[in-house]
């Protein structure tokens, strides 16, 4: 991977996670001197080229803010094993990432898509490098959501929405039925947060964003996108990018 300059600090030519797996990222440059990033992590079965992963990465890059978009470890073109994939793990990885960041110097505002939102909460809870937090779509109810998409499929057996590079394993089922929920890590999160959910989205519910905003503390704010599905697609893709770069642009002031 080419060695990439933020703003005059050289952030590492490689990431690696707690288990020396190489985690794959792009990096769009802002305006020069800038001190925030984006970070960008993604949800499950997704990486970091997703559509508008890359839509929101251009544009808010375009507003002078630079930006990380990563692939968590066993997607994409990150090492590991898609089979060990969990939200915990997850966090480990986010936090490989935010150690990049930080020895460059940089403020970090992170954005988690789906079970990326999860990995999110749950980070910066308990991470101060996290000083803006975005949850788009965020799964919050993790053991209904286990139960509701693959109830009914065989773990160590059977695939992610019958999707054969997608294999589903205990080791994902365990870890998001020992988490349950991530509500009660909302009032642990004393940043800035904004959650962004399309009312029309059939993998997470809204309600899931509706619940963790209720215990989370303020500042924080929702913004509920009528008829976008759970990727933001067509004429959900503007209205998300538009909530995002507005609300880190009064956030930052």
């Amino acid at each position: 991977m080419a060695k990439v300059w933020l703003s005059h600090v050289d952030m590492e030519e490689t990431i690696k996670n707690q288990d020396e797996e190489i985690i794959e990222y792009t990096f769009h440059a802002g305006q020069e001197n800038a001190r925030n990033l984006l970070i960008i992590g993604h949800g499950l079965t997704g990486n970091k080229d997703r559509p508008f992963v890359v839509a929101l990465a251009e544009a808010v890059a375009a507003e002078g803010l630079p930006v990380l978009r990563f692939s968590f470890s066993g997607n994409g073109g990150s090492g590991g094993d898609f089979r060990q994939s969990t939200i915990s793990k997850e966090v480990d990885d986010l936090k490989a990432v935010l150690s990049a960041a930080d020895a460059s110097g940089y403020r970090v505002i992170y954005a988690g898509h789906s079970m990326g939102g999860a990995v999110g909460v749950l980070a910066a809870a308990s991470d101060e490098r996290i000083k803006l937090l975005i949850s788009l779509a965020g799964m919050v109810n993790t053991q209904a959501f286990y139960e509701r998409e693959f109830g009914e499929v065989t773990p160590d057996s059977g695939c992610m929405w019958e999707e054969a590079s997608c294999p589903l394993s205990s080791t994902f089922k365990d870890d998001l039925e020992s988490i349950i929920t991530t509500a009660p890590k909302a009032s642990e999160v004393k940043v800035p947060w904004l959650l962004v959910h399309g009312t029309e989205d059939d993998v997470v519910p809204i309600e899931d964003s509706q619940e963790i905003f209720a215990h989370a503390n303020e500042p924080k704010k929702l913004v509920e996108i009528p008829g976008a599905n759970h990727v933001f697609s067509d004429d959900g893709e503007k209205p998300m990018i538009d909530a995002v770069i507005d609300w880190i642009g009064n956030s930052l002031r």
